[in-house]
């Protein structure tokens, strides 16, 4: 596709539209909570575990301490792990690749445990497991 006045002017609005309201004014990580922490120009703030992050799971705290906004103020760079993740994104519990994020629902859904669903292991176990 040819670069065309309209298409440039186009994509600066969508650039500024998400400068708007996604621009960190910093971020860090909060040693108290564990968390890394973004708070925004609009006053807004995130905070999430690194467990939760793809590519931040087994992060030591000197990793995280090492924590840089990009220069669009639209990114956090971790240069000791190579990782850099977007600011929008992590709004929107984007937190990794869809192939990664759906490892993470599996593992969480196959946890799931209640009173109910214990007492019916136990039972269908006296009757030799399942039909």
């Amino acid at each position: 596709m040819a670069i065309t006045t309209e298409v440039f002017e186009a994509a600066t609005r969508r650039g500024r539209k998400l400068e708007d309201e996604y621009a960190a004014a910093r971020a860090y990580h909060d040693k108290r909570t564990g968390k890394v922490v973004v708070e925004l120009v609009s006053g807004w703030e995130i905070g999430f575990p690194p467990a939760a992050v793809q590519g931040l799971e087994t992060a030591q705290d000197a990793d995280l301490d090492q924590l840089e906004l990009t220069p669009s103020k639209l990114g956090l760079h971790f240069p000791t792990l190579d990782v850099d993740l977007s600011i929008p994104a992590l709004f929107h519990k984007q937190t990794g690749s869809k192939q990664w994020m759906a490892q993470q629902l599996g593992k969480a859904g196959g946890s799931v445990t209640s009173q109910r669903k214990a007492s019916a292991s136990r039972e269908n176990g006296k009757r030799g497991g399942r039909p």
